[in-house]
């Protein structure tokens, strides 16, 4: 555990946490002293994130969630609720790559399930976990993009209006928040090694890519209540550059 505990007393949630950046970001977060509530689609890589975080010193909850599930999404809060007064972090990190062809080859349902996992199922988190967060004293909303949101790359349009779709989400979220406690944050986190990066780019030289428990010391300092920043985009290959 981290000697500052700058997090102490703190709850988190994050999403997509059984590996990558999600994985990476709740180890952080609890080494500075938040209980985080790790959710995935499935177990057993949480139950082994659990033992791990514990093992550390830090505590941890484990949050099945299917965010496919519309209908499990919108009973988050209310079931947060009654266990914690408040939420303080929301690491919005879970996401789909979806199938990368020209537009016009993708399936109905192949689009369909990138936008209800990589968007929609964040506003149904912000709908839930709002209340929570206003209820903390300095509530903290990050949310993954990618630079695909720029929709400059050929053959990713699913995962690219998905991202670029979350980024107006979170801006119009965070511009809704200007006069209340919480602070909203997107990250660009660029190419990490994970396994949705591998999947995308199967020959690339993955020493070149970040490392996701760097990145997660990012998600740290965007999660801290002295980050007063609201609505901006932050990318993490900058916050390298400024810090050196």
């Amino acid at each position: 555990m981290s000697d500052t505990q700058r997090l102490k007393g703190r709850v988190a949630l994050v999403t997509g946490a059984s590996r990558g950046l999600g994985r990476a970001a709740s180890l952080a977060l609890a080494r500075e002293g938040a209980h985080v509530i790790i959710s995935s689609r499935t177990v057993g890589a949480l139950e082994e994130l659990d033992d791990e975080i514990k093992s550390a010193g830090g505590t941890a909850t484990i949050l099945q969630l299917d965010l496919a599930n519309a209908e499990k999404i919108d009973q988050v809060g209310p079931s947060l609720y009654q266990r914690w007064p408040h939420l303080d972090i929301l690491v919005a990190n879970a996401a789909i790559l979806g199938p990368l062809s020209p537009l016009g080859h993708v399936k109905p349902d192949g689009w369909d399930a990138v936008i209800a996992s990589n968007l929609t199922a964040n506003w149904r988190l912000i709908r839930t976990l709002d209340p929570l967060l206003q209820r903390s004293d300095a509530g903290r909303a990050i949310f993954v993009s990618s630079r695909a949101a720029s929709g400059t790359n050929a053959y990713w349009g699913p995962y690219a209006v998905s991202k670029a779709g979350l980024e107006a989400l979170a801006k119009t979220y965070a511009a809704e928040n200007e006069t209340t406690k919480v602070r909203v944050s997107l990250l660009d986190p660029g190419g990490m090694r994970t396994q949705m990066r591998e999947k995308a780019f199967p020959g690339e030289d993955r020493d070149k890519l970040h490392d996701p428990n760097a990145v997660a010391q990012l998600i740290v300092e965007l999660a801290l209540p002295s980050f007063d920043s609201n609505g901006s985009l932050v990318v993490y290959r900058d916050w390298i550059k400024a810090r050196h």
